[in-house]
């Protein structure tokens, strides 16, 4: 059987430990007809792996099973494609969000809404995950990706941006109105700009200063620095910077329950709060009428959007490039908040 490298994770441990090994395993193959066998060109790497493989997120459930290969923003070439495949051939740009399958038969799946799917399989929470050379996937799940987007670029766009998007559009910012984002990292750098997009002033809310100079260039109209020990306080500066009226919404993409209660207390009297991350919720007060909405990646439908923005829009990237056997040193980083946005891995 042909081989392949993967940076496997057997035991979850603290990142400076390096718990990730770079290992040759047996490489994927195409067992079903409408199977694609692709080739990684990148993948991005993102917080919520580094919270798996530390074993912060255990109580939820991931990762579900060990040993596994972490990584599920990924961009790649068709190398083979099953008999039964009709969209895609060889050669073609694919990109597999996290969204890696669903039952395709549930309510949810049919209506459009496979991220909720009770049978969601989801890409690196397995042995087929995207800190590798080859993966497969359905061609239901597989996105076209263009031919002029270069892989380091497009790769993070397959979970920050589905997620940016998807938070941003369930915030229902608008024209208009003004959003405060919370987190400025490798999603909070593109909702800066997908809300830009929409006609939203943005407010940006992080604990570093670099984060908030990043999202000050990318269009944010005020940026706020977060001090976890006085949330009121931070609040009361969101408000200010909004103009002196709260924000209409605010989207949270940092894992802090600190940042959350800030989030709620920021905005207006039936304003709404998007958490797109895992923790605890404090701060809500039934009677000022504010909503409080998770969110979840997004639909198939939701992905070929965001390439589609990205691509006419000219979003913006913020990206680093290492090789993949660096992944245990790019997790270090990225726990100590020493890189701007998104890393991304190249095998």
């Amino acid at each position: 059987m042909a081989k392949m490298r993967a940076m496997v994770l057997s035991k979850l441990g603290p990142v400076e430990g390096d718990p990730l090994r770079l290992t040759e395993v047996d490489r994927h193959e195409i067992r079903r007809p409408r199977d694609l066998l692709v080739k990684i060109e990148a993948c991005g790497v993102c917080h919520s792996q580094l919270h798996a493989i530390e074993g912060d997120w255990k109580e939820y459930g991931i990762p579900p099973q060990l040993p596994t290969v972490p990584g599920h923003e990924v961009v790649g070439r068709v190398a083979e494609a099953g008999s039964g495949v009709t969209r895609f051939a060889v050669g073609d740009r694919v990109g597999i969000s996290p969204l890696l399958e669903s039952c395709m038969d549930c309510a949810y799946c049919r209506e459009g809404k496979e991220q909720l799917c009770e049978s969601m399989d989801v890409l690196g929470e397995s042995l087929k995950g995207g800190y590798a050379e080859y993966v497969t996937v359905s061609e239901d799940f597989a996105t076209r990706v263009p031919d002029g987007m270069g892989a380091a670029y497009a790769a993070p766009l397959f979970c920050a941006g589905i997620t940016a998007y998807k938070a941003v559009k369930a915030s229902e910012a608008g024209p208009g109105s003004t959003l405060a984002v919370f987190g400025i990292g490798g999603v909070g750098h593109m909702a800066v700009q997908f809300a830009g997009i929409g006609g939203a002033a943005v407010v940006a809310v992080s604990r570093g200063d670099r984060h908030l100079e990043v999202a000050r260039r990318l269009g944010a109209a005020a940026a706020v620095r977060f001090d976890g020990g006085d949330v009121g306080g931070t609040a009361a500066a969101v408000k200010k910077a909004a103009g002196g009226a709260p924000p209409d919404a605010a989207v949270v993409f940092a894992p802090s329950p600190e940042a959350t209660e800030c989030a709620i207390r920021s905005v207006k009297k039936g304003g709404t709060v998007v958490v797109a991350t895992v923790g605890k919720i404090g701060g809500f007060l039934a009677f000022e009428e504010k909503t409080v909405r998770g969110t979840l990646i997004g639909s198939r439908k939701d992905m070929e959007e965001v390439v589609r923005l990205a691509h006419e829009k000219g979003l913006e990237v913020v990206t680093e490039e290492h090789p993949l056997e660096e992944a245990n040193e790019v997790l270090r980083r990225l726990k100590a908040s020493r890189i701007d946005a998104r890393a991304v891995l190249i095998p």
